[in-house]
C-alpha cells in the first residue's frame, strides 16, 4: 500500500520533525506532509513559526527517498517566483517534492501585509497562478494581465515542472483543479458519502474539458490515533482542534472518519477507508502527537503492515 503521513500545525520543532520524517522513510512511507505557508494563528499558543518552503527544502536534502509536501498559498507568492522556486528544487532533487497548492484564508496573513481577498477572488487567483506556472514550465516567455497575475515576458529556466496537487473540495475550486492539477488533495473528512459527492463534481468538470478524471491522483488525510479508543473524549478534542474547518461533521460521525483502536483495527480501518474513498495515496495524520507517540503510530500503520492485511 502506498502511504503518506502528515505532521503539521508547527507541533514539532524541526529537529524532531526531521527525526520523524527519517523514521517514516525507513518504514516505507512514500510522502510526508509538513507545515506550509502560514501566518501566526492563536491556536498555536505562541509556538515557533518556521517558513514552510525552507523546511520542505531542508527535509528533502536531509533524506534519501521520501517525497515532501508543504502547502503553498497563492496570496503568499508571486506566480513566477513560485514557478522558479519549484523548478529549481525539481532540478536539484528530481521527483522529491509534492507541490501542494491552495487558497488559504488565515486572518493572520494581514499582520504580514499579505492581501486576503474573499474566497471567490482567491480561487480566481489560484486559477491565474496555475495557468501562468504551466506556461512558464513549458518554457514560454509569459505575458499576462490578469486580475492577480501580471507578467511581462517572465521566463523560468530550467523549466522543470513538478506534479501539482491542489487541495480543496468546493465546486469552484474543483473546476480549477480539473483545468490544471495532477493530483487532488481531498480536503474533506474521511466519509465516503462526502467524497463521492465532491468526486462527482470533479468528474463533471473534467468531462467538460475532455479530461479523464481517473488521471488525477487522489490523496486524503485521515486523522490517526492508533491505541486510543474511538469513544475516548481526547480523540474528539484532538480532531476538533486540528480540523476546525470540519466543524459541520457531527460528533457522532467523527469515530467513523478516523483511525483509532488497536493497531490491527487501525490498519483494517485504513485499508477499508482507502478502498471506499478510492485513494491513490492515503495520508495518516498524526498532527498533535508528541514525537514518541507519532513514531509509534507510524510503526502501527506502516505500509508493510497495512499491505499485509
Amino acid at each position: 500500500m502506498r502511504l503518506g503521513f502528515a505532521a503539521t500545525w508547527q507541533q514539532l520543532p524541526y529537529e524532531e520533525l526531521l527525526e520523524l520524517v527519517r523514521h517514516a522513510e525507513a518504514l516505507g512511507y512514500e510522502a510526508a506532509y509538513v507545515d506550509g505557508d502560514a501566518s501566526p494563528m492563536q491556536s498555536l499558543g505562541g509556538r515557533g513559526l518556521p517558513d514552510g518552503w525552507t523546511v520542505q527544502t531542508a527535509l528533502i536534502l536531509a533524506t534519501q527517498r521520501i517525497r515532501i509536501a508543504s502547502v503553498r498559498l497563492v496570496n503568499h507568492w508571486n506566480a513566477a517566483r513560485l514557478a522558479q522556486s519549484a523548478a529549481t528544487l525539481e532540478r536539484i532533487a528530481p521527483g522529491r517534492q509534492r507541490l501542494l497548492i491552495s487558497i488559504g484564508g488565515q486572518q493572520g496573513d494581514r499582520a504580514y501585509g499579505l492581501p486576503l481577498p474573499g474566497v471567490a477572488a482567491r480561487i480566481q487567483w489560484l486559477d491565474e497562478t496555475l495557468q501562468a506556472m504551466r506556461r512558464l514550465w513549458a518554457g514560454e516567455a509569459v505575458h499576462c494581465r490578469g486580475r492577480f497575475v501580471q507578467l511581462e515576458g517572465a521566463r523560468v529556466l530550467p523549466a522543470q515542472a513538478p506534479p501539482v496537487e491542489v487541495g480543496g473540495a468546493g465546486p469552484r475550486l474543483l473546476a480549477v483543479l480539473a483545468r490544471h492539477a495532477d493530483g487532488w488533495n481531498i480536503n474533506l473528512p474521511a466519509r465516503p458519502a462526502l467524497v463521492r459527492r465532491a468526486a462527482a463534481r470533479l468528474a463533471d468538470a473534467c468531462r467538460a474539458l475532455g479530461r479523464d478524471p481517473a488521471g488525477i491522483e487522489r490523496s486524503q488525510w485521515i486523522f490517526a490515533r492508533p491505541g486510543l479508543a474511538p469513544e475516548d473524549p481526547a480523540l474528539l478534542a484532538d480532531f476538533r482542534r486540528f480540523h476546525p474547518w470540519f466543524a459541520a461533521l457531527p460528533d457522532a460521525e467523527v469515530p467513523l472518519a478516523v483511525l483509532a483502536g488497536g493497531a490491527a483495527e487501525s490498519r483494517r480501518r485504513l485499508s477499508g477507508l482507502s478502498r471506499a474513498l478510492k485513494l491513490d495515496l492515503p495520508v495518516v495524520d498524526v498532527t498533535g502527537l508528541p514525537l514518541a507517540a507519532a513514531r509509534q503510530a507510524l510503526c502501527d500503520l506502516a505500509p508493510q503492515a497495512a499491505g499485509a492485511r
